[in-house]
């Protein structure tokens, strides 16, 4: 089995990075992804492919964008992450932020592991 930690150190990286091919790298085939926001799901995506869309349509939206680590709890499929996250707005948002602004946020990522690969992340901020 592989080191989970080293998973998501990686995924993590590549997201930091724009290296959306890095990201897509430890993901299952049929990946599901979800942003919850202040406890309303606020995206969903189902398989790699979508995932992959929405990656990419994510990463015109930052200039500059970093996830740190703060906190792990790993168990023995699951890993759940305390994130801090800014990023540097490319593009106005529909939220009244604009190009420019900073976005600060804190929250949690979770991680699902089926046959060593991420099956499942959910982000809650």
């Amino acid at each position: 089995m592989k080191n989970l930690q080293k998973v998501i150190e990686h995924y993590i990286q590549a997201y930091n990075q724009f290296d959306i091919e890095g990201m897509l790298m430890d993901l299952h085939e049929d990946v599901v992804f979800e942003n919850i926001s202040e406890g309303i799901l606020t995206l969903r995506t189902e398989g790699i492919d979508e995932f992959h869309t929405q990656a990419e349509k994510a990463m015109n939206c930052f200039n500059q964008r970093e996830q740190v680590i703060k906190n792990w709890d790993i168990q023995l499929d699951k890993v759940v992450i305390d994130i801090e996250y800014k990023a540097t707005l490319a593009t106005d948002l529909p939220n009244g932020m604009k190009q420019g602004d900073i976005l600060q946020i804190f929250g949690k990522s979770e991680f699902v592991f089926e046959e060593d690969k991420i099956i499942r992340i959910v982000d809650k901020a």
